[in-house]
Protein backbone atom coordinates (compact mmCIF):
# COMPACT_ATOMS: atom_id res chain seq x y z
CA UNK A 1 0.00 0.00 0.00
CA UNK A 2 0.99 3.43 -0.98
CA UNK A 3 0.90 5.59 2.41
CA UNK A 4 0.79 10.33 2.22
CA UNK A 5 4.64 10.24 1.97
CA UNK A 6 4.96 8.20 -0.60
CA UNK A 7 2.57 9.29 -2.69
CA UNK A 8 4.06 13.31 -1.93
CA UNK A 9 7.56 11.57 -3.29
CA UNK A 10 6.27 9.78 -6.47
CA UNK A 11 4.96 13.65 -7.40
CA UNK A 12 8.45 14.97 -6.53
CA UNK A 13 10.01 12.56 -9.09
CA UNK A 14 7.44 13.19 -11.77
CA UNK A 15 8.02 17.14 -11.15
CA UNK A 16 11.18 17.36 -10.46
CA UNK A 17 13.34 14.85 -11.30
CA UNK A 18 11.74 13.52 -14.69
CA UNK A 19 10.07 10.68 -13.53
CA UNK A 20 8.06 8.64 -16.37
CA UNK A 21 6.20 5.69 -17.88
CA UNK A 22 9.17 6.24 -21.14
CA UNK A 23 6.45 3.18 -22.52
CA UNK A 24 3.55 1.84 -22.92
CA UNK A 25 3.94 -0.70 -25.82
CA UNK A 26 1.70 -3.37 -26.88
CA UNK A 27 2.87 -6.87 -28.93
CA UNK A 28 0.74 -8.37 -31.23
CA UNK A 29 1.22 -11.73 -32.63
CA UNK A 30 0.62 -11.10 -36.75
CA UNK A 31 1.09 -15.16 -36.97
CA UNK A 32 -2.48 -15.60 -37.98
CA UNK A 33 -2.46 -12.89 -40.40
CA UNK A 34 -0.67 -14.98 -43.31
CA UNK A 35 -2.43 -15.43 -46.61
CA UNK A 36 -1.66 -16.14 -49.84
CA UNK A 37 -0.32 -13.60 -51.23
CA UNK A 38 1.88 -10.16 -50.12
CA UNK A 39 -0.68 -8.02 -50.75
CA UNK A 40 -3.77 -10.37 -48.42
CA UNK A 41 -1.03 -10.80 -45.54
CA UNK A 42 -0.34 -6.54 -46.09
CA UNK A 43 -4.20 -6.15 -45.31
CA UNK A 44 -4.48 -8.47 -42.94
CA UNK A 45 -1.56 -7.23 -41.14
CA UNK A 46 -2.93 -3.14 -40.89
CA UNK A 47 -6.00 -4.75 -40.17
CA UNK A 48 -4.87 -6.45 -37.04
CA UNK A 49 -2.83 -4.03 -35.93
CA UNK A 50 -5.91 -1.22 -36.35
CA UNK A 51 -8.29 -3.72 -34.69
CA UNK A 52 -6.01 -5.03 -31.35
CA UNK A 53 -4.21 -1.22 -30.36
CA UNK A 54 -7.48 0.54 -31.55
CA UNK A 55 -7.08 2.20 -28.28
CA UNK A 56 -3.90 2.30 -26.78
CA UNK A 57 -3.69 6.36 -26.84
CA UNK A 58 -6.83 6.74 -25.64
CA UNK A 59 -6.10 3.99 -22.68
CA UNK A 60 -2.27 5.33 -22.07
CA UNK A 61 -3.79 9.36 -21.62
CA UNK A 62 -6.65 8.12 -19.55
CA UNK A 63 -3.65 6.79 -17.18
CA UNK A 64 -1.61 9.66 -17.65
CA UNK A 65 -4.44 11.83 -15.66
CA UNK A 66 -5.75 9.22 -13.41
CA UNK A 67 -2.31 8.79 -11.65
CA UNK A 68 -0.34 11.67 -12.52
CA UNK A 69 2.60 9.97 -14.43
CA UNK A 70 3.72 11.13 -17.58
CA UNK A 71 3.33 8.33 -20.42
CA UNK A 72 5.55 9.61 -23.53
CA UNK A 73 5.17 7.37 -25.63
CA UNK A 74 2.79 4.80 -26.89
CA UNK A 75 3.83 2.12 -29.09
CA UNK A 76 3.50 -1.20 -30.72
CA UNK A 77 5.92 -4.54 -31.64
CA UNK A 78 4.91 -6.69 -33.47
CA UNK A 79 5.86 -10.26 -34.45
CA UNK A 80 9.33 -10.53 -36.97
CA UNK A 81 7.75 -9.54 -40.57
CA UNK A 82 10.31 -11.76 -41.81
CA UNK A 83 8.70 -15.24 -40.48
CA UNK A 84 5.52 -13.35 -41.50
CA UNK A 85 6.64 -12.81 -45.56
CA UNK A 86 8.51 -16.19 -45.41
CA UNK A 87 7.01 -17.31 -48.41
CA UNK A 88 6.72 -13.82 -50.58
CA UNK A 89 9.85 -12.17 -49.28
CA UNK A 90 9.84 -9.81 -51.62
CA UNK A 91 6.83 -8.40 -50.48
CA UNK A 92 8.18 -7.36 -47.48
CA UNK A 93 8.66 -3.67 -47.99
CA UNK A 94 4.72 -3.70 -48.85
CA UNK A 95 3.96 -5.19 -45.31
CA UNK A 96 6.45 -2.58 -43.57
CA UNK A 97 4.61 0.04 -45.46
CA UNK A 98 1.01 -1.79 -43.95
CA UNK A 99 2.56 -0.97 -40.46
CA UNK A 100 3.58 2.23 -41.23
CA UNK A 101 0.14 3.35 -42.28
CA UNK A 102 -1.77 1.66 -39.33
CA UNK A 103 0.86 3.48 -36.60
CA UNK A 104 -0.27 6.87 -38.39
CA UNK A 105 -4.11 5.67 -38.59
CA UNK A 106 -3.33 4.87 -34.49
CA UNK A 107 -1.17 7.77 -33.73
CA UNK A 108 1.57 6.05 -31.65
CA UNK A 109 5.00 7.26 -32.09
CA UNK A 110 7.11 3.94 -33.31
CA UNK A 111 6.07 0.53 -34.65
CA UNK A 112 8.70 -1.84 -34.26
CA UNK A 113 9.36 -5.58 -35.92
CA UNK A 114 10.52 -5.33 -39.00
CA UNK A 115 13.08 -7.89 -37.50
CA UNK A 116 14.62 -11.34 -38.61
CA UNK A 117 16.14 -13.44 -36.69
CA UNK A 118 19.25 -14.86 -38.35
CA UNK A 119 21.87 -15.84 -35.43
CA UNK A 120 22.56 -19.26 -36.75
CA UNK A 121 21.76 -18.94 -40.10
CA UNK A 122 20.08 -17.19 -43.08
CA UNK A 123 17.60 -18.71 -45.06
CA UNK A 124 17.33 -17.31 -48.90
CA UNK A 125 14.13 -15.50 -47.88
CA UNK A 126 15.65 -14.32 -44.79
CA UNK A 127 18.50 -12.52 -47.05
CA UNK A 128 16.13 -11.35 -49.26
CA UNK A 129 14.22 -9.59 -46.50
CA UNK A 130 17.14 -7.73 -44.60
CA UNK A 131 18.21 -6.05 -48.18
CA UNK A 132 14.71 -5.02 -47.90
CA UNK A 133 15.42 -3.27 -44.88
CA UNK A 134 16.97 0.14 -46.21
CA UNK A 135 14.45 0.67 -48.76
CA UNK A 136 11.41 0.20 -45.84
CA UNK A 137 13.30 2.65 -43.18
CA UNK A 138 13.37 5.02 -46.46
CA UNK A 139 9.80 4.70 -47.35
CA UNK A 140 8.44 5.00 -43.80
CA UNK A 141 8.13 6.99 -40.60
CA UNK A 142 7.28 4.98 -37.71
CA UNK A 143 8.49 1.46 -38.77
CA UNK A 144 11.51 -0.15 -36.70
CA UNK A 145 13.26 -2.55 -37.80
CA UNK A 146 16.23 -5.30 -35.93
CA UNK A 147 17.99 -7.88 -36.70
CA UNK A 148 19.57 -10.80 -34.02
CA UNK A 149 22.57 -11.76 -35.85
CA UNK A 150 24.23 -13.65 -32.61
CA UNK A 151 23.63 -15.68 -29.52
CA UNK A 152 25.32 -16.89 -26.59
CA UNK A 153 24.27 -20.48 -27.19
CA UNK A 154 24.39 -20.51 -31.29
CA UNK A 155 27.54 -17.96 -31.88
CA UNK A 156 27.72 -15.31 -34.39
CA UNK A 157 26.63 -15.18 -37.96
CA UNK A 158 29.09 -13.74 -39.65
CA UNK A 159 27.55 -13.51 -42.96
CA UNK A 160 24.85 -11.63 -41.34
CA UNK A 161 27.22 -9.19 -40.03
CA UNK A 162 29.20 -8.66 -42.97
CA UNK A 163 25.40 -7.58 -44.54
CA UNK A 164 24.22 -5.91 -41.70
CA UNK A 165 27.41 -3.70 -42.42
CA UNK A 166 26.14 -2.82 -46.12
CA UNK A 167 22.34 -2.54 -44.98
CA UNK A 168 23.59 0.12 -42.47
CA UNK A 169 25.60 2.01 -45.25
CA UNK A 170 22.61 1.50 -47.64
CA UNK A 171 20.23 2.89 -44.87
CA UNK A 172 22.35 5.97 -44.15
CA UNK A 173 22.69 6.90 -48.02
CA UNK A 174 19.05 6.11 -48.94
CA UNK A 175 18.23 9.09 -45.89
CA UNK A 176 20.57 11.31 -46.31
CA UNK A 177 18.50 14.26 -47.11
CA UNK A 178 17.84 13.76 -42.66
CA UNK A 179 21.55 13.08 -41.98
CA UNK A 180 21.16 9.36 -42.29
CA UNK A 181 17.82 9.17 -39.70
CA UNK A 182 17.24 6.01 -41.01
CA UNK A 183 20.12 4.53 -39.14
CA UNK A 184 18.55 5.39 -36.03
CA UNK A 185 15.29 2.98 -36.30
CA UNK A 186 17.72 0.12 -36.86
CA UNK A 187 19.65 -2.02 -34.41
CA UNK A 188 21.66 -5.33 -34.66
CA UNK A 189 21.35 -7.26 -31.89
CA UNK A 190 23.01 -10.38 -29.70
CA UNK A 191 20.84 -12.25 -27.78
CA UNK A 192 17.73 -10.31 -28.36
CA UNK A 193 15.13 -10.45 -25.82
CA UNK A 194 11.18 -10.91 -27.17
CA UNK A 195 9.61 -8.80 -24.84
CA UNK A 196 11.62 -5.54 -25.11
CA UNK A 197 9.35 -2.33 -24.87
CA UNK A 198 12.07 0.01 -26.06
CA UNK A 199 12.69 1.31 -29.96
CA UNK A 200 14.25 0.52 -31.91
CA UNK A 201 14.92 -3.31 -31.34
CA UNK A 202 11.19 -4.39 -29.77
CA UNK A 203 9.50 -6.91 -31.25
CA UNK A 204 6.97 -9.93 -30.31
CA UNK A 205 8.18 -12.92 -29.94
CA UNK A 206 7.09 -16.08 -31.04
CA UNK A 207 6.94 -17.45 -27.61
CA UNK A 208 4.57 -14.94 -26.40
CA UNK A 209 0.91 -14.54 -25.82
CA UNK A 210 -1.46 -13.12 -29.19
CA UNK A 211 -1.43 -9.97 -27.31
CA UNK A 212 0.96 -8.22 -24.40
CA UNK A 213 1.40 -4.93 -22.52
CA UNK A 214 5.04 -4.48 -21.81
CA UNK A 215 5.61 -1.17 -19.57
CA UNK A 216 9.38 0.78 -19.80
CA UNK A 217 10.13 2.33 -16.86
CA UNK A 218 12.43 5.67 -17.07
CA UNK A 219 13.89 8.25 -14.09
CA UNK A 220 17.87 8.56 -14.35
CA UNK A 221 17.14 12.16 -12.91
CA UNK A 222 15.39 10.46 -9.66
CA UNK A 223 18.57 8.56 -9.46
CA UNK A 224 20.66 11.42 -9.49
CA UNK A 225 18.50 12.91 -6.96
CA UNK A 226 18.68 9.97 -4.68
CA UNK A 227 22.38 10.11 -5.08
CA UNK A 228 22.94 14.03 -4.00
CA UNK A 229 21.17 13.80 -0.75
CA UNK A 230 24.02 11.45 0.03
CA UNK A 231 26.92 12.81 -1.12
CA UNK A 232 29.97 11.47 1.46
CA UNK A 233 28.30 8.06 1.28
CA UNK A 234 30.72 4.80 0.31
CA UNK A 235 29.53 2.82 -2.30
CA UNK A 236 27.69 0.04 -0.59
CA UNK A 237 25.02 2.80 0.92
CA UNK A 238 24.78 4.49 -2.65
CA UNK A 239 24.19 1.08 -4.56
CA UNK A 240 21.82 0.34 -1.69
CA UNK A 241 20.09 3.78 -1.88
CA UNK A 242 20.05 3.06 -6.02
CA UNK A 243 18.64 -0.66 -5.09
CA UNK A 244 15.79 1.43 -3.43
CA UNK A 245 15.24 3.90 -5.90
CA UNK A 246 14.87 1.44 -8.91
CA UNK A 247 12.26 -0.42 -6.66
CA UNK A 248 10.42 2.42 -5.98
CA UNK A 249 9.96 3.70 -9.66
CA UNK A 250 9.57 -0.10 -10.94
CA UNK A 251 6.29 -0.10 -8.83
CA UNK A 252 5.01 2.52 -10.12
CA UNK A 253 5.22 1.32 -13.99
CA UNK A 254 4.09 -1.66 -12.11
CA UNK A 255 0.88 -0.37 -11.73
CA UNK A 256 0.48 1.32 -14.81
CA UNK A 257 1.01 -1.94 -16.67
CA UNK A 258 -1.44 -4.10 -15.04
CA UNK A 259 -3.97 -1.79 -15.25
CA UNK A 260 -3.32 -0.68 -19.14
CA UNK A 261 -3.08 -4.66 -19.90
CA UNK A 262 -7.07 -5.04 -18.21
CA UNK A 263 -8.18 -1.95 -20.00
CA UNK A 264 -6.84 -3.04 -23.24
CA UNK A 265 -8.16 -6.86 -22.80
CA UNK A 266 -4.40 -7.81 -23.20
CA UNK A 267 -1.88 -10.14 -20.67
CA UNK A 268 0.49 -8.28 -18.88
CA UNK A 269 4.01 -9.22 -19.59
CA UNK A 270 6.83 -7.40 -18.11
CA UNK A 271 8.31 -4.13 -16.42
CA UNK A 272 11.46 -2.90 -18.09
CA UNK A 273 13.10 -0.46 -15.39
CA UNK A 274 15.79 0.86 -17.84
CA UNK A 275 17.43 4.13 -17.02
CA UNK A 276 16.57 5.53 -20.32
CA UNK A 277 18.22 9.25 -21.15
CA UNK A 278 17.06 11.69 -22.76
CA UNK A 279 18.31 14.82 -23.88
CA UNK A 280 17.40 17.33 -21.48
CA UNK A 281 19.20 18.78 -18.35
CA UNK A 282 18.80 16.50 -15.32
CA UNK A 283 17.53 13.26 -17.25
CA UNK A 284 21.09 11.53 -17.94
CA UNK A 285 22.89 8.36 -17.33
CA UNK A 286 26.30 10.24 -17.18
CA UNK A 287 25.39 12.78 -14.83
CA UNK A 288 24.44 9.69 -12.33
CA UNK A 289 28.07 8.48 -12.75
CA UNK A 290 30.07 11.67 -12.28
CA UNK A 291 27.22 12.03 -9.01
CA UNK A 292 28.87 9.32 -7.53
CA UNK A 293 32.64 10.71 -8.34
CA UNK A 294 33.81 11.21 -11.76
CA UNK A 295 34.91 14.36 -13.17
CA UNK A 296 33.46 13.59 -16.42
CA UNK A 297 32.23 10.07 -17.90
CA UNK A 298 34.59 8.16 -19.70
CA UNK A 299 37.33 8.57 -17.76
CA UNK A 300 39.04 6.04 -15.32
CA UNK A 301 36.37 4.31 -13.15
CA UNK A 302 33.19 5.07 -15.85
CA UNK A 303 33.29 1.42 -16.41
CA UNK A 304 33.29 0.47 -12.55
CA UNK A 305 30.68 3.29 -11.78
CA UNK A 306 28.26 2.33 -14.43
CA UNK A 307 28.44 -1.77 -13.47
CA UNK A 308 27.64 -0.83 -9.82
CA UNK A 309 24.86 1.32 -11.39
CA UNK A 310 22.90 -1.46 -13.63
CA UNK A 311 23.28 -4.09 -11.17
CA UNK A 312 21.67 -1.77 -8.57
CA UNK A 313 18.78 -1.17 -10.86
CA UNK A 314 18.83 -4.73 -11.43
CA UNK A 315 18.36 -6.01 -8.01
CA UNK A 316 15.30 -2.74 -7.50
CA UNK A 317 13.71 -3.97 -10.25
CA UNK A 318 13.40 -7.34 -8.78
CA UNK A 319 12.78 -6.94 -5.24
CA UNK A 320 9.87 -4.80 -7.34
CA UNK A 321 8.43 -6.79 -9.39
CA UNK A 322 8.22 -10.91 -10.39
CA UNK A 323 8.15 -9.65 -13.91
CA UNK A 324 10.86 -7.54 -14.79
CA UNK A 325 12.14 -8.07 -17.97
CA UNK A 326 12.94 -6.42 -21.60
CA UNK A 327 16.17 -5.09 -21.20
CA UNK A 328 16.06 -3.50 -17.71
CA UNK A 329 19.42 -2.16 -16.72
CA UNK A 330 20.68 1.95 -17.78
CA UNK A 331 21.52 2.81 -21.43
CA UNK A 332 24.00 4.83 -22.84
CA UNK A 333 22.62 6.00 -25.98
CA UNK A 334 25.31 8.92 -27.26
CA UNK A 335 23.14 11.23 -28.86
CA UNK A 336 20.07 11.09 -26.17
CA UNK A 337 21.93 12.03 -23.08
CA UNK A 338 23.47 15.37 -22.57
CA UNK A 339 26.16 14.53 -20.28
CA UNK A 340 27.43 12.18 -22.76
CA UNK A 341 26.99 14.59 -25.86
CA UNK A 342 29.15 17.50 -23.75
CA UNK A 343 31.69 14.57 -22.72
CA UNK A 344 32.26 13.56 -26.28
CA UNK A 345 32.82 16.74 -27.47
CA UNK A 346 35.40 17.09 -25.49
CA UNK A 347 36.77 14.33 -26.55
CA UNK A 348 36.25 12.72 -23.11
CA UNK A 349 34.10 9.81 -24.52
CA UNK A 350 35.36 7.52 -27.26
CA UNK A 351 34.46 4.06 -28.98
CA UNK A 352 36.11 2.31 -27.47
CA UNK A 353 35.56 3.21 -24.32
CA UNK A 354 31.74 2.96 -24.72
CA UNK A 355 32.43 -0.65 -26.04
CA UNK A 356 34.33 -1.33 -22.64
CA UNK A 357 31.02 -0.01 -20.94
CA UNK A 358 28.79 -2.23 -23.01
CA UNK A 359 30.03 -5.21 -21.20
CA UNK A 360 28.43 -4.01 -17.87
CA UNK A 361 25.22 -2.29 -18.84
CA UNK A 362 22.18 -2.54 -21.22
CA UNK A 363 22.43 -3.44 -24.41
CA UNK A 364 25.38 -1.60 -26.26
CA UNK A 365 26.53 1.29 -28.57
CA UNK A 366 24.22 3.49 -28.78
CA UNK A 367 22.72 6.46 -31.25
CA UNK A 368 26.60 7.01 -32.13
CA UNK A 369 27.32 8.82 -35.34
CA UNK A 370 30.53 8.27 -37.45
CA UNK A 371 31.98 9.67 -39.86
CA UNK A 372 30.14 8.72 -43.30
CA UNK A 373 32.98 7.47 -45.04
CA UNK A 374 33.10 4.86 -42.21
CA UNK A 375 33.50 1.64 -44.95
CA UNK A 376 31.05 -1.08 -44.11
CA UNK A 377 33.61 -3.67 -43.41
CA UNK A 378 34.55 -0.94 -40.72
CA UNK A 379 30.84 -1.00 -39.53
CA UNK A 380 30.43 -4.67 -39.76
CA UNK A 381 33.59 -5.25 -37.70
CA UNK A 382 31.80 -2.78 -34.99
CA UNK A 383 29.28 -5.26 -34.98
CA UNK A 384 30.81 -8.40 -34.21
CA UNK A 385 33.40 -6.90 -31.29
CA UNK A 386 30.04 -5.72 -29.86
CA UNK A 387 28.15 -9.30 -30.22
CA UNK A 388 31.00 -11.32 -29.02
CA UNK A 389 30.42 -8.64 -25.56
CA UNK A 390 26.98 -10.43 -25.71
CA UNK A 391 28.26 -13.85 -26.56
CA UNK A 392 30.47 -14.03 -24.32
CA UNK A 393 28.88 -12.95 -21.38
CA UNK A 394 25.42 -14.41 -21.71
CA UNK A 395 23.58 -10.74 -22.16
CA UNK A 396 22.45 -8.54 -24.56
CA UNK A 397 24.07 -6.26 -26.92
CA UNK A 398 23.35 -4.27 -30.05
CA UNK A 399 24.84 -1.73 -32.32
CA UNK A 400 23.01 1.34 -33.25
CA UNK A 401 25.22 3.52 -35.35
CA UNK A 402 24.54 6.43 -37.90
CA UNK A 403 27.39 7.11 -40.33
CA UNK A 404 26.11 10.23 -41.35
CA UNK A 405 26.78 11.26 -45.04
CA UNK A 406 28.81 14.07 -45.97
CA UNK A 407 30.30 14.57 -42.71
CA UNK A 408 33.04 14.13 -40.90
CA UNK A 409 34.69 14.02 -37.50
CA UNK A 410 34.47 17.51 -35.87
CA UNK A 411 30.79 17.98 -37.35
CA UNK A 412 28.06 17.55 -35.73
CA UNK A 413 24.08 16.44 -36.17
CA UNK A 414 20.95 17.36 -35.00
CA UNK A 415 18.05 14.75 -34.89
CA UNK A 416 16.00 16.49 -32.81
CA UNK A 417 13.33 14.96 -29.82
CA UNK A 418 14.44 12.34 -28.31
CA UNK A 419 17.19 11.66 -30.53
CA UNK A 420 18.82 14.86 -29.30
CA UNK A 421 22.10 15.47 -31.11
CA UNK A 422 25.63 14.55 -31.82
CA UNK A 423 29.25 15.15 -32.74
CA UNK A 424 30.64 12.82 -35.31
CA UNK A 425 33.13 10.33 -33.38
CA UNK A 426 35.98 8.77 -35.06
CA UNK A 427 36.40 5.08 -35.40
CA UNK A 428 39.60 3.31 -35.59
CA UNK A 429 41.06 3.83 -39.46
CA UNK A 430 42.26 -0.04 -39.62
CA UNK A 431 40.91 -1.90 -42.33
CA UNK A 432 39.09 -5.13 -41.05
CA UNK A 433 37.35 -5.91 -44.38
CA UNK A 434 39.81 -9.18 -44.63
CA UNK A 435 38.01 -10.67 -40.62
CA UNK A 436 34.64 -9.91 -42.10
CA UNK A 437 34.72 -11.26 -45.47
CA UNK A 438 35.82 -14.78 -43.98
CA UNK A 439 31.90 -15.23 -43.40
CA UNK A 440 31.27 -18.05 -41.85
CA UNK A 441 30.08 -18.45 -38.19
CA UNK A 442 32.16 -17.87 -35.14
CA UNK A 443 31.05 -21.01 -33.14
CA UNK A 444 29.73 -20.42 -29.40
CA UNK A 445 31.63 -20.55 -26.49
CA UNK A 446 32.40 -23.05 -24.43
CA UNK A 447 30.03 -22.14 -21.45
CA UNK A 448 26.96 -22.34 -24.03
CA UNK A 449 27.10 -26.29 -23.53
CA UNK A 450 24.41 -26.47 -20.32
CA UNK A 451 22.08 -29.42 -21.02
Amino acid sequence: MFNQFDVLETIDMIEREHLDIRTITMGISLLPCVRGSGEETAQAVYDTVCWKAKDIVRVAEQLSGEYGIPIVNKRVSVTPVSLICAAFPQSAPLIGRALDRAAKELGIDFLGGYSALVHKGMADYEEIFIRSIPETLASTERVCSSVNIGSSKSGINMDAVRLMGEMVKQTAELTKDSDGLGCAKLVVFANAVEDNPFMAGAFHGIGESGTVINVGVSGPGVVKHALENIPDANLNDAAEMIKRTAFKITRAGQLIAKEAAKRLNAEFGIVDLSLAPTPVMGDSVAHILEELGLECVGGHGTTAALAMLNDAVKKGGVMASSHVGGLSGAFIPVSEDIGMINAAQKGLLHIDKLEAMTAVCSVGLDMIAIPGKTPATTISAIIADEAAIGMINNKTTAVRVIPVPGKDVGDSVEFGGLLGRAPIMPVNPTDSSRFILRGGRIPAPIHSNKN
